[in-house]
């Protein structure tokens, strides 16, 4: 598994891994032996662009589950779509870092109260680095709190919590807010049962914390992805294509999700990041029959963070 931070390069990833895939719904019960994948749209609510790329996605029948960044301008849109629909999952994309040099949003808490997670200009900071070396956690568990309470208030039928950029794993004490948080509302956290050794040296915090993180999960019956895969790269429609057929094929038996990040190559976009082909891709990709039929192809068999949750709770 690969753990990569990229600044202000669209393509921000958390884990790469291999993983399993899924495509027709199960019922609420213990999973039987088999692969299967959430296929998950992270950044929702970021811009107007990725609110409609990913609602495409969504309604495709392929993507069931993403997660919602609160602190952006265009949450509104999307805790609305969200409520209407409560037959998708939909996550909280804990953010605590705003990476575009232009497009900026500032934390969900009053600055006031959460003063080292904001830049000079007010805004959160930049990136990663930047958030481990200033952020202090008990304003961390603040400003995480306010997010997710922002959406339950717009009435966002909530499924997991999982980590924009992956900065509540910089730092153990940072992993903690994660974790008593998904304890404290009763919702999945995305972790992961094991890590490479490329990734324990990367994010040692993460490292330190995994037996004991994944003993408290296990204990609350909260359950842990056996693997995760986000693709980079790509240059055009078909090299990402052949690359998540590539990935597809090496799928094993287990759980697991995939990352894709689904949005419209428009003005907008393009303002806001240069990875606006790729997201386009990633919608025109995962909204296709074409793909349903690959990971049917492959008996990867599609699930939500919902039945993903009441498989770890089935006695």
């Amino acid at each position: 598994m690969v753990m990569t931070f990229k600044r202000n390069g669209g393509w921000i990833g958390l884990f790469l891994l291999s993983l399993a895939f899924l495509t027709s719904p199960v019922s609420a019960q213990r999973l039987a032996p088999g692969k299967y994948l959430i296929v998950h749209a992270d950044d929702a609510g970021m811009s107007h662009s990725a609110n409609v790329g990913t609602i495409a996605a969504l309604e495709s029948g392929l993507v069931r589950s993403a997660s919602i960044m609160v602190p952006c301008p265009w949450f509104k849109e999307f805790a609305q779509y969200a409520k209407a629909h409560p037959e998708y999952d939909y996550g909280i994309h804990l953010t605590l870092n705003s990476e575009w040099d232009v497009y900026r949003w500032g934390p969900v808490a009053d600055r006031s109260e959460v003063p080292s997670l904001v830049d000079p200009e007010g805004y959160l900071w930049d990136n990663v680095q930047q958030v481990m070396e200033n952020a202090k956690a008990d304003q961390v568990e603040k400003e995480l709190r306010a997010q997710i309470d922002r959406a339950k208030a717009f009435g966002v039928p909530l499924s997991h919590l999982d980590t924009h950029m992956g900065a509540v794993m910089s730092r153990p004490d940072l992993v903690a807010v994660y974790l008593k948080l998904g304890i404290e509302y009763d919702l999945p956290v995305l972790f992961l049962r094991s890590l490479d050794e490329p990734t324990r040296k990367g994010y040692p915090a993460l490292a330190a914390r995994l037996e004991s993180a994944i003993q408290m999960l296990d204990q609350k019956k909260l359950p842990v992805l056996d693997s995760l895969v986000q693709i980079y790269g790509g240059d055009d429609l078909e090299m990402r294509k052949a690359a998540y057929e590539e990935a597809i094929a090496k799928i094993p038996p287990g759980i697991h999700q995939l990352i894709i990040h689904c949005g419209y190559d428009d003005e907008e976009l393009r303002a806001v990041t240069n990875s606006a082909a790729r997201r386009n891709q990633d919608r025109q990709l995962f909204s296709s029959e074409e793909f349903k039929k690959l990971l049917q192809d492959h008996q990867i068999e599609s699930i939500t963070w919902r039945q993903f949750f009441d498989h770890a709770r089935a006695p």
